[in-house]
């Protein structure tokens, strides 16, 4: 049903393929438009975007350490720093 396709990049101008593999996930997340940027560039727009996301200081409610997270901490809820978080997350 789905051929790979070669595509142009609308940033980099750099052609490159739309798999087989990456269309069927494409139809089956309901996703109706091609990729316009090859996967280079859709890596460096999604890393560019995440840079520019204000971070706020807080103390990790478990350790104690000072650590940065990507909301403004509540004063009433617990706020954790990355690693208590991964632990938390574990259990």
């Amino acid at each position: 049903m789905y051929e790979d396709e070669k595509l142009v990049c609308e940033d980099c101008g750099a052609e490159f393929v739309f798999t087989v593999g990456e269309q069927e996930f494409y139809a089956e997340k309901g996703l109706v438009n091609k990729p316009k940027r090859c996967p280079e560039c859709r890596k460096k727009r999604r890393l560019n975007n995440r840079r520019h996301r204000k971070m706020y200081d807080a103390v990790c409610s478990k350790c104690g350490a000072q650590t940065q997270v990507p909301f403004k901490p509540a004063p009433d809820k617990e706020v954790y720093c990355k690693e208590c978080f991964a632990q938390m997350s574990e259990n």
